[in-house]
């Protein structure tokens, strides 16, 4: 579990080593007159020096330091600045900055089992220096292969869209930002182990593979081709039915069933028609 620590100040150590260097550059000078006395408080504050020098480390902002007392855990430095600390401690840096995450861009079956090719952006940062530096074995390496594993997982979870399941409550190229919640939600409990916080996740690429992208394309079209006929056909019946019924309600001409059956089709070719439909006069009657 990480535990904050906030050390000594460095530039009070930092004066006490100069003093020392100081001390020691004395002692030098005055080494002829008694020789050992003088050469032994001279190495003395010297090695203080060296040992005192090597207890300073400097925080960048965003930055932390993970100490480690013979392989025992010590605390993580999270403050910015100059500090001191025990020169046996072992001292480990993490980047606390949040990072960018651009994924391959993947070729995975979806749901139905159509090849896909789909790519992430996810931006995270350490929040554990803890489990970042103990629990995993590289944390950035886990990051890149974690996400991988979570967007195939994604991937094969929905459908494309809903051609082949048309009952289906998200697909992932109209799920929009569903579809990115799940995302985050999913990388959040693979990288928790690894102290790792999901700031963002979107789904960057998203198309179907190459060797069916041109099939699909011509199913899509087609698709809408039909749902704009049946939209087309639904007005010409209405039309249709409202043309018969005024010309019965304000008697204008009386049909048979054999004239409405003749009327109905003429109307229907010309109102479904795709080219406007070229008129005919007839100067007789309607039965000539």
């Amino acid at each position: 579990m990480e535990k904050i620590i906030k050390p000594i100040s460095g530039y009070v150590a930092l004066l006490f080593a100069v003093a020392l260097f100081a001390g020691a550059i004395v002692c030098a000078s005055l080494s002829r007159d008694n020789p050992g006395l003088f050469v032994t408080l001279m190495l003395l504050c010297f090695i203080a020096c060296i040992f005192i020098i090597k207890g300073l480390t400097i925080v960048h902002p965003n930055h932390s330091r993970v100490l480690n007392f013979f392989g025992k855990y010590v605390g993580t430095v999270k403050d910015n600045g100059l500090f001191f600390v025990n020169p046996l401690y072992a001292k480990h840096k993490i980047s606390l900055r949040a990072d960018n995450l651009q994924g391959q861009t993947l070729k995975v079956n979806d749901k139905m089992g159509n090849p896909i090719e789909i790519g992430a952006v996810i931006v995270w940062q350490v929040g554990d220096t803890y489990k970042a530096a103990y629990d995993v074995q590289n944390y950035t390496d886990y990051v890149k292969t974690q996400s991988e594993a979570a967007v195939r997982h994604l991937a094969t979870s929905f459908p494309y869209d809903n051609l082949e399941d048309e009952t289906a409550a998200i697909t992932l190229r109209e799920g929009g930002t569903k579809v990115n919640e799940i995302l985050e939600k999913e990388l959040l409990e693979r990288l928790s182990p690894a102290g790792i916080v999901i700031l963002e996740a979107r789904i960057s690429h998203l198309a179907y593979a190459q060797e069916i992208a041109g099939a699909m394309l011509q199913r899509q079209q087609a698709t809408a081709v039909v749902a704009a006929r049946t939209k087309i056909v639904e007005g010409a019946v209405g039309m249709v039915e409202m043309a018969l019924d005024m010309l019965a309600h304000k008697h204008i001409v009386e049909l048979d069933d054999d004239k409405k059956a003749a009327m109905v089709s003429n109307l229907m070719v010309v109102l479904c028609g795709d080219k406007g439909a070229s008129p005919v006069l007839n100067t007789g009657s309607l039965y000539q």
